[in-house]
């Protein structure tokens, strides 16, 4: 994947979470369009974030770092495989203490 390629799906992917987070009424800011905090009741944050180097998302969460790479379909977790979206509702959800779902 070139580095525009990657750019693209990753904004994208960015921009959708964002959405989702909206829908589903989450705090979070965006930082330099590449960087995103999710915000939490007790001050905890988990931060999604591009890493252009490597060509991957990475997402840091009170359980841990997680890596995703493009799969030609999905963003998927560099050891589980779990997608993306799935993951991060599952850390979301257990960060919060409340189950959530990303549209």
């Amino acid at each position: 994947m070139t580095e525009s390629e990657y750019s693209h799906l990753a904004d994208a992917t960015l921009n959708r979470l964002e959405a989702a987070l909206d829908a589903a009424e989450i705090d979070y800011e965006r930082a330099g369009g590449s960087i995103l905090e999710i915000e939490f009741a007790d001050a905890s944050v988990i931060v999604v974030n591009k890493q252009a180097a490597a060509r991957e998302i990475w997402v840091a969460a009170k359980s841990g770092g997680f890596h995703y790479h493009w799969d030609a379909a999905a963003w998927r977790d560099t050891r589980s495989g779990e997608e993306f979206f799935t993951a991060l509702a599952r850390l979301i959800s257990a960060q919060a203490g409340e189950a959530v779902t990303l549209a």
